[in-house]
């Protein structure tokens, strides 16, 4: 992780203080941005996201889908907790302290917008950032790439049911249109684009060519995503001020939805005898999220100055010091872990004297 990397909580603190201090200072600037879209899709902040998420997916081979049987034990534990569990439980928990526990605390026009928010951040599994943590855990990096790699084809296809279900089942209006439009520009054309941009930079060049793209480009995808947050806090500034207690708010359900669905996920590999090296990355892989996607969707479907657009940004506030205390849990009880089914599965397949 590079240093940029490892302080994005506090240029994101950054960014929230810009935001607010700029919003409130220019608002014609903001609205003028605001105003500057074709089809519900905000052009300034869709050049941004194109930023964020091409970069990433340029990273992702989707020829390690091939690898996907050599791990089928990590691989179906983290299909499970990302797709089965982890936007149920989101949604549930939004419903418990959003919708009930939270409610006298929140603006009430935006409630079921702020759970909105959480339902789509939970539905977009991570593809990017859990390069960096499973590498710090020491995770299998064939099982990771496939991984992501098998995530990011579900998604394509898993996206808008999910998040379509979800939403109708909070009794929130879900403007199809807008969600069809938003996976095929933020996700189906974005993977597309770069996968044909992988293939052309290892045609001319190989690996090197590659790698040297990466390194360029990935600091410009910080930049945009910074700079989409201090867009989003240009128009919700006025509302935080007036209720600083919401950010704090909206992270509670976010936490406990981390530590519960890696915990989960940690869990199910050592029943299941997976090693520790690909039980670290799938309970990394389970409980972080690609917050890129989900800030995109949430602007194109309610719009800069929704709940829903600041309940998904709270994830990036908080992703990497929640992610890096997983990665220190994990690290910390690997002994415990080999101690079970992992354990005796390494012992028999080593033999005697190994």
């Amino acid at each position: 992780m590079s240093t940029f990397e490892r302080y994005l909580t506090l240029w994101v603190a950054l960014c929230i203080v810009a935001g607010i201090a700029l919003g409130h200072f220019m608002p014609g600037v903001f609205h003028a941005i605001g105003a500057a879209e074709i089809a519900k899709v905000n052009l300034p902040v869709a050049a941004l996201i194109w930023l964020m998420i091409v970069p990433m997916l340029v990273k992702i081979d989707f020829a390690a889908l091939g690898q996907v049987r050599e791990h089928w034990r990590g691989i179906s534990v983290t299909l499970f907790v990302n797709w089965a569990v982890k936007p149920f439980s989101m949604a549930a928990l939004g419903w418990l302290f959003i919708g009930y526990l939270f409610r006298p605390y929140l603006p009430a026009d935006q409630i079921d917008s702020y759970i909105a928010g959480l339902i789509i951040l939970a539905a977009a599994p991570c593809t990017a950032m859990v390069f960096v943590w499973s590498n710090l855990t020491k995770g299998e990096p064939h099982f990771t790439l496939s991984q992501v790699a098998l995530n990011d084809t579900i998604m394509v296809f898993a996206f808008a049911p999910i998040v379509g279900l979800l939403l109708g089942l909070s009794s929130i209006i879900v403007p199809w249109d807008t969600l069809v439009l938003s996976v095929a520009l933020y996700i189906v054309v974005p993977v597309i684009a770069a996968q044909l941009l992988r293939r052309r930079l290892l045609a001319t060049g190989g690996e090197p060519a590659l790698k040297r793209f990466l390194d360029r480009l990935q600091p410009l995808s910080l930049v945009a995503l910074l700079a989409t947050l201090v867009l989003l806090f240009g128009f919700q500034g006025e509302q935080i001020l007036a209720q600083p207690l919401i950010i704090a708010l909206l992270a509670v359900p976010i936490l406990i939805q981390v530590y519960f669905n890696s915990g989960l996920a940690y869990l199910l590999n050592r029943i299941s005898g997976e090693q520790h090296c690909v039980a670290g990355p799938s309970a990394l892989i389970g409980a972080s999220n690609f917050f890129e996607l989900a800030v995109a969707a949430a602007i194109s479907l309610f719009g800069f100055q929704s709940g829903a657009a600041l309940a998904t940004v709270v994830g990036v506030l908080i992703e990497v010091p929640v992610m890096l205390s997983v990665v220190w849990i994990v690290n910390r009880s690997k002994g415990w872990y080999e101690g079970g089914r992992a354990g005796e599965r390494i012992a028999e397949e080593t033999g005697p004297g190994h």
